[in-house]
């Protein structure tokens, strides 16, 4: 009985430790299973692998596509030069929104009248006329003839010239209209053709021919009061072209501002911070700079400076990220050593990046009436209607 039952033992031992059959493939029967404990942890592994290896392929794939846009934007803006002129304009992008520009009493300007002009065919400009502070009671109620009676009045007149972007109920250009009102003057401003309510096409033709028609309209009603021209960024090109053109026929405004200016727009845009991610790549003027002067868009600064008989104040602050300071120093130092100043007054009045004004905002300085009184002279024309 013991060696049947030290045989039977044998033999299970032997069957236990014999290779499991093989079927007719060479292969193994799935007679033999791992643990389960080991097919967990297996499994468990490679759910994280899976997961990492989905991760870094959706990661991949989207830098592979920023890289494609990356590279083909500069191609597609030399294509159509259209874009390039569409941001350095901006007028697409009207700020704040929902606001009535015929309306200007909804911005606070209880003393503004609305106005359009028609400076060629087929072209309507919205212009505000804010008269000075000191004839708000009597400006309540009174239609456009009042307005451009008011002209006539004995106070200065400041054509101000707005920058890219935005309209001219613009929050820091009404806040601006409001400063220059309470000192005295009479501020009249509009939206160039394709900005705001205005119709027609925007180029720096059709803007500075705008400029001359309101500067014009403002001289045949403001009899022998001062006016002077003050541009704004974008608007200092506009200015400039203005006054250039004016000094040739020989009718020069009595003084030119330029707040924020540029030497011109191909210095410019290659030092606006839209051109950070660009401004080392290969051929970056031929793709994004020369497509701007295709458009026929120049606004040379630097150039019209040395044609301009009048006093010439600039105003720049140095924390300005959009007009970098350098630009505006560098404008200031080529109209000082232009023959054509000989005979005026220049002045650069830099403010400290401490002050944070930076590009839009020079309109808060407590300094500024008095840097206006001192430059343009203490106004005599404080009469009360």
């Amino acid at each position: 009985m013991r060696k049947r039952n030290e045989s039977v033992t044998v033999e299970h031992e032997r069957a236990a430790a014999a290779p499991a059959p093989l079927d007719k493939g060479c292969s193994l029967r799935h007679s033999l299973r791992l643990p389960a404990a080991a097919a967990d942890v297996d499994a468990g592994m490679k759910r994280p692998l899976g997961r990492r290896y989905g991760l870094w392929f959706r990661l991949r794939k989207l830098i592979i596509w920023l890289l494609g846009v990356y590279i083909a934007i500069p191609f597609l803006v030399k294509l159509c030069p259209a874009i390039q002129a569409k941001l350095v304009f901006l007028n697409f992008v009207r700020v704040p929104y929902f606001i009535d520009l015929k309306r200007p009493q909804d911005q606070g300007l209880n003393h503004t009248c609305n106005y359009y002009l028609q400076p060629e065919e087929d072209v309507t400009i919205g212009v505000w006329h804010t008269v000075p502070a000191a004839l708000w009671k009597n400006a309540r109620g009174k239609d456009q003839l009042w307005f451009e009676d008011a002209l006539g009045s004995s106070h200065p007149v400041i054509l101000y010239l707005h920058g890219n972007a935005g309209t001219r109920g613009g929050d820091h250009r009404v806040e601006l209209y409001k400063v220059l009102s309470s000192l005295g003057y009479h501020v009249v401003t509009f939206d160039y053709r394709g900005w705001g309510d205005s119709i027609g096409s925007p180029s720096e033709r059709g803007m500075t021919y705008d400029a001359l028609h309101v500067f014009d309209w403002i001289k045949a009603r403001s009899g022998d009061n001062p006016v002077y021209i003050w541009g704004h960024s974008l608007g200092t090109g506009v200015a400039t072209n203005l006054v250039r053109r004016l000094c040739e026929r020989e009718t020069p405004p009595d003084a030119l501002i330029l707040e924020s200016p540029f030497t011109n727009i191909r210095e410019e845009a290659r030092s606006h911070p839209f051109s950070v991610i660009y401004r080392y790549f290969p051929g970056f003027d031929w793709f994004f700079l020369d497509p701007i002067t295709t458009s026929g868009i120049k606004f040379a600064n630097d150039e019209n400076v040395k044609y301009i008989s009048c006093s010439l104040l600039i105003l720049h602050a140095e924390d300005d990220p959009v007009v970098p300071f350098h630009l505006g120093k560098k404008l200031y130092n080529i109209a000082a050593t232009s023959r054509s100043f000989r005979d005026y007054k220049v002045q650069f009045v830099p403010f400290h990046t401490d002050l944070g004004y930076r590009h839009k905002y020079i309109y808060r300085s407590p300094e500024l009436p008095r840097i206006l009184r001192e430059f343009l002279g203490k106004s005599e024309h404080e009469h009360h209607h």
